[in-house]
């Protein structure tokens, strides 16, 4: 029993591919799925209501006074943006303050000769050219890779830029043009810095749908759970023989 715990301990410590796929271990605490599912809920009212600040509805006939639509639709972007900005900053506390797992997608081993291998495995395995999978206790090096580069990245960039968006509506005397207005000095001129805001939408959306892709893919093709360890946080291995 004690060499079981153990083994278990080690796995969930050092992320090492598993040896014994037959288990079932917790990964994903309960503060990091509150923050991933309240992501999905705020990219997703993000990205319908930024894209229609973009590309406004038709006009509505009437009084404007009683056609409130578009200040509905900014009110609801703004709302989800603050609301994501500071789940993000909770994200990070908790990146300090949970076990492993919760601070591997801010800290991909990039120094590590053996982890770029086990990527490009993971690159091979999706393409259908590894007929074996690995299986590992958190992300696999592919997905801790992506996560930081393709999600981490262009959601701060949005975050940022969506800030000072904002803070250029609410006036250069204001107190979030204080805090914002020097990502137009970095970034460049509004123009500039709407195109940024916007591409970083469009990385995210792209990543969404091959996260989405890719987890149910391994859900069925590792025999591993993926889709309900995000609910529950614990990962199930299957053996290969069942």
């Amino acid at each position: 029993m004690a060499r079981k715990q153990g083994l278990l301990h080690s796995l969930v410590h050092h992320a090492t591919e598993v040896q014994t796929p037959a288990a079932k271990i917790y990964v994903y605490e309960a503060p990091v799925r509150i923050w991933h599912w309240l992501n999905a809920i705020c990219i997703v009212l993000l990205c319908v209501t930024g894209y229609l600040i973009g590309k406004p509805l038709p006009s509505v006939p009437g009084e404007a006074s009683f056609n409130y639509a578009f200040g509905y639709v900014r009110m609801i972007h703004f709302g989800a943006g603050q609301v994501l900005a500071v789940a993000f900053l909770y994200r990070i506390a908790w990146a300090f303050l949970g076990n492993h797992h919760a601070h591997q997608i801010f800290l991909p081993p990039v120094w590590s000769l053996t982890w770029w291998g086990e990527v490009w495995h993971e690159v091979r395995w999706y393409l259908f050219l590894e007929k074996t999978p690995k299986k590992y206790v958190g992300h696999n090096p592919l997905a801790q890779l992506a996560m930081f580069g393709l999600f981490l990245l262009p959601l701060l960039l949005s975050i940022f830029t969506g800030f000072a968006l904002y803070a250029e509506g609410a006036g250069i005397d204001s107190a979030w043009y204080s805090a914002f207005g020097w990502v137009f000095g970095l970034l460049g001129d509004s123009f500039s810095v709407h195109t940024i805001h916007r591409i970083s939408m469009w990385v995210i959306v792209c990543f969404t749908v091959i996260h989405i892709y890719v987890a149910i893919r391994e859900d069925i093709m590792s025999r591993q759970s993926l889709v309900s360890t995000m609910i529950s946080g614990w990962r199930y291995f299957k053996d290969d023989k069942e």
